[in-house]
């Protein structure tokens, strides 16, 4: 066993719904979606760098199957 999974253990529904509880209370019900939201925007970003980052001849190969 490793440090991290005896620090951390089996996360199971009952874990998951006490963090769930906890954010909750943190943030508040009417700051969650706008916190969701935020986390989407942040992922959409990223995925789109990391597809603006591949090599010239992989975007016009992908260019040239979009048109067929």
């Amino acid at each position: 066993m490793n440090a991290l999974t005896i620090f951390l253990g089996v996360v199971g529904i009952p874990q998951i719904i006490l963090i769930a509880v906890i954010v909750l209370l943190l943030f508040g019900g009417k700051k969650i979606p706008e916190l969701m939201k935020g986390i989407g925007t942040g992922i959409k970003e990223f995925k789109k760098a990391a597809n603006d980052d591949q090599p010239a001849n992989s975007k016009k190969e992908e260019e040239t199957k979009e048109k067929e």
